[in-house]
């Protein structure tokens, strides 16, 4: 069975069923999040959350065992299945193989309907990161400076001559033998006082990226070019962040619940292959149309 660089509309059970043991990299699946409405483009009612987890189990045993044992696995959720979904999780991949529980700010407090709601306002996924093993691919993404909060711009107010902007900390434990050999590289900042600081410069600084992802705004902020109108289309710079962080050019990152395709233009993006499923024609037909015209595909 050729998988690689396909797309099936199909139940996604059946199709892992066909898949060989360890054959996926990585998977991420903005899953059906069982508000028990029914949208343009699928119904999201599993029944109650116990229903919903027993739908979920064997698809959740299939992912495992497709999924190589330096690969992750991301389930995006919210509030009503989460605490469900980790539970089964820590069963079927192992509480010790549980990573994080990403939180994206995918929306702003107080916009809309929120401002008059008669509770705190809802605008916050979950994003279930579990891994195979402790064996895992992973890269640690930063923000760029043009990511940084005006808070930590703030810091570097200093600047050389040239111009090059830099923040100054103390010197702490630095032996003096590692304080000369800092000056040397004209790193030490000195006040008016005399007292000595150390120099790190904005152009070099990096901010690892936690797991509070609130720099990654919805698809539903202004006219955003990418927006299809797909009902629950998550914004490319989301799965960028995935797919960078947790997968290597030329690996295969799968989506069970690809909906309106992200998943598989942004692998294709970044030299990945992928696999993509729904059970949805309308979201295969959006995901080929993507893919169709920014890449050659069969």
């Amino acid at each position: 069975m050729e998988y690689k660089n396909k797309l099936y509309c199909m139940d996604n059970l059946e199709l892992m069923k066909q898949l060989p043991d360890q054959c996926i990299n990585l998977i991420y699946c903005d899953i059906l999040y069982n508000t028990g409405k029914s949208f343009d483009d699928y119904d999201d009612n599993l029944g109650t959350p116990q229903e919903a987890m027993v739908w979920y189990e064997p698809r959740l045993l299939e992912m495992k065992r497709i999924l190589k044992d330096t690969g992750s696995i991301y389930l995006q959720c919210d509030y009503r299945l989460v605490h469900y979904l980790k539970v089964k999780m820590d069963e079927i991949f192992g509480f010790d193989n549980f990573r994080n529980d990403i939180i994206w700010k995918r929306d702003s407090v107080g916009k809309g309907a929120k401002k008059s709601s008669k509770q705190w306002s809802r605008e916050l996924d979950n994003i279930l990161f579990y891994s195979k093993s402790n064996n895992i691919i992973f890269h640690q993404q930063y923000k760029t400076n043009s990511e940084l909060g005006h808070t930590q711009l703030k810091e570097f107010r200093y600047a050389d001559p040239d111009g090059r902007k830099f923040k100054i900390v103390t010197l702490g434990d630095y032996s003096q033998d590692s304080i000369e050999a800092i000056r040397k590289q004209n790193l030490i900042y000195k006040t008016s006082t005399g007292k000595e600081y150390k120099k790190y410069y904005l152009d070099e600084f990096k901010l690892a990226v936690g797991s509070l992802w609130d720099d990654i705004p919805n698809l539903s902020h202004g006219k955003n070019p990418e927006n299809i109108g797909y009902d629950t289309q998550k914004p490319k710079k989301l799965l960028e962040r995935i797919i960078k962080a947790s997968s290597n050019e030329g690996d295969l990152v799968a989506d069970f619940f690809c909906g309106s395709g992200t998943t598989c233009v942004v692998a294709k993006e970044l030299g990945r292959d992928y696999l993509g499923c729904d059970i949805n024609p309308k979201a295969i037909d959006i995901t080929y149309e993507r893919l169709y015209n920014n890449f050659e595909v069969s």
